[in-house]
């Protein structure tokens, strides 16, 4: 955004008009009174509930939820928005200990509603809960491995001093260092954000001492970084056995819905693909006049590529027109998104770093907070978030609460296809063969990082379970190891890697989360379905639309694989995961006509 325009900011007035309102702490003390009313009449009686008195008890705890919901968020928004304002930082602060009591106060619900249906299964099938079947067949699923309300309760308490704290001095770690970097000749001190955001910098010396600079701090503090994730990952496999888990990946696989044959056929999609990627990239090189390209190469823009510089309304008017050519009632959300100021764009100190879409469910719509800064990456990534709009735009108006809860490798299906549909529209609007490479290795770039790239994670982590059970120590060589092997199954020899990039594990977050193991196969699952959507999609043209609606207003009441079949698409066919790969080729076949 360019700092002539107006700032951009969303408006929170519907859910509260303003932090100092009256009605926000009255809120507080109504959703107090209604989580001790809850507790009052549930607590102890649940085993007793005939399926009418189950379905007005889920009801209640929906109501509850939509109730306390819009304080939840409008803290979060408030906070994320203005993070160093110290009215801000209270709110936030008092809305999370307000939700870690009352989640501990209510954790006998899922205790005893799990314990009910393990005592009565049958209830999963009664007429009058059809509308909750899927989600109590899920609960049912995790019923073996619930722990007593105690244990439940010591977990919580233990993980706020232990793996909790692990994940904090990573994250930490990363926000109170300075980095030494030489940016077009000219020597920098820069913090963590600052340098990242040279990574992709068009000046090639930069983004090498960028890498060599952030890699090789995080390098020689290797063992402190190592501890964490060592003790993470040991907790993780006690805490595993502990609710009987056959791997450390079922409680990933049972929270995403999915099976582990379903992901092992994605994996091995993956790997018996690379080439597809590795083409790509030497096809960059090739394009970078360079014999292979480095690892701070990656997602470094073309030398010849034009400076494409968009304002905010522009970025509206083209990410709505790519909706409505899929189809004009499918960019409502999007129409709504902007003109209800449901976006918080403009760039400001203290905003939190990122792009991110929260749902607002009573309000049938989201909100979105991204820095906007007129790049071709914004746009696509506004018009990722907006995806994100769109799906909750249609869960809201066609599920209850609960059925909106969507697993990760569905949750990116609306937002994927929102950067293919903008994808699309851009090559055919672009007016010169630089302007298509442009766009073209961006999209390649971004697919390839999360289709490929990500599997390596993958990979990575399922290693640091296999090392443990080996009886392994994971020290920082053992676990670097485990990251360039994992690694060099996708990029072969298209790339080269500097030595400080064996510390590249140390900085991804996603590892360190407390009790959250393997996060990201779910978005190489979403990445290759949403591929495989858009080639159906390709195929069908119009007629695929309502297929695509009834798809994302379906929610989480369906299976992931039931929202496949709803489309004609069999995730349980090890064949389908290699289908995906046509509209990524199809990107590298119209790249290489224009070399």
């Amino acid at each position: 955004m360019t700092s002539k325009e107006q700032e951009i900011t969303w408006d929170l007035a519907g859910l509260f008009p303003n932090i100092t309102d009256p009605s926000v702490e009255a809120t507080i003390e109504k959703s107090k009174g209604l989580a001790n009313t809850f507790e009052k009449k549930y607590r102890g009686k649940i085993g007793n509930l005939t399926p009418e008195d189950l379905l007005s008890c889920l009801r209640e705890v929906e109501a509850f939820n939509v109730a306390v919901g819009d304080i939840s968020l409008f803290a979060s928004l408030s906070f994320a928005a203005n993070m160093t304002l110290p009215e801000t930082q209270t709110l936030n602060d008092k809305i999370c200990k307000l939700e870690a009591e009352m989640g501990k106060q209510l954790a006998f619900f899922s205790l005893e509603l799990g314990a009910l249906l393990k005592a009565k299964p049958e209830l999963v099938n009664e007429p009058v809960l059809v509308n909750y079947k899927h989600r109590l067949e899920r609960i049912l699923r995790r019923v073996a491995h619930q722990l007593s309300e105690v244990e439940e309760q010591l977990i919580i308490e233990k993980d706020q001093f232990g793996v909790d704290a692990w994940q904090e001095l990573q994250s930490k770690w990363l926000n109170t260092r300075t980095f030494e970097i030489c940016v077009q000749g000219e020597k920098k001190t820069l913090n963590y954000g600052q340098a990242t955001g040279l990574l992709s910098h068009p000046d090639r010396a930069t983004r090498e001492s960028a890498n060599r600079a952030i890699y090789s701090l995080l390098g020689r503090d290797g063992e402190i970084f190592s501890a964490a994730l060592r003790s993470i990952c040991n907790d993780w496999v006690t805490i595993a056995k502990r609710r009987k888990y056959n791997s450390p990946m079922e409680s990933s696989l049972l929270n995403n819905d999915t099976e582990q044959e379903v992901i092992d056929n994605l994996m091995q999609a993956i790997e018996q693909n690379v080439g597809s990627y590795q083409r790509y990239l030497k096809l960059k090189a090739k394009l970078m006049n360079l014999p292979v390209l480095a690892n701070y190469d990656l997602i470094a823009p073309l030398p010849d590529a034009p400076e494409l510089k968009f304002s905010f309304q522009q970025a509206q008017t083209l990410i709505t027109e790519a909706y409505s050519r899929f189809s004009p009632e499918y960019a409502e959300a999007v129409e709504e998104m902007f003109s209800q100021r449901r976006i918080d764009a403009s760039p400001r100190f203290g905003k939190r770093n990122g792009a991110f879409c929260a749902s607002w469910y009573r309000g049938k719509s989201a909100y979105i907070l991204q820095s906007f800064n007129g790049t071709l990456s914004d746009v696509f990534t506004l018009a990722h978030e907006l995806g994100h709009a769109t799906h909750d735009y249609y869960m809201s108006r066609n599920q209850t609460l609960m059925n909106t809860s969507v697993p990760s490798i569905v949750a990116e299906t609306a937002s994927i296809f929102g950067e293919l549909l903008l994808t699309d529209l851009m090559l055919d609007n672009a007016k010169t063969d630089a302007e298509r490479r442009a766009v073209l290795c961006l999209v390649l770039d971004e697919a390839g990082m999360t289709a490929f790239q990500v599997s390596a994670r993958v990979w990575f982590e399922q290693a640091l379970y296999a090392s443990i059970q080996k009886g392994e120590y994971l020290d920082y060589q053992t676990i670097c190891k485990n990251w360039t092997t994992s690694r060099d199954r996708i990029y072969g020899d298209s790339v080269t890697w500097l030595p400080e990039m064996e510390a590249e594990w140390t900085m991804k977050p996603h590892y360190y989360m407390a009790n959250y193991r393997f996060y990201n196969y779910p978005y190489v699952y979403a990445q290759m379905f949403v591929y495989s959507l858009y080639e159906r999609y390709l195929e069908e043209g119009k007629a695929f639309v309502p297929k695509l609606v009834a798809a994302l207003s379906a929610g989480n009441s369906i299976s992931p694989t039931e929202i496949g079949q709803t489309m004609g698409l069999n995730v349980k066919d090890p064949a389908f995961w290699s289908g995906g790969l046509k509209v990524f080729e199809r990107f590298i076949a119209d790249l290489e006509k224009i070399v």
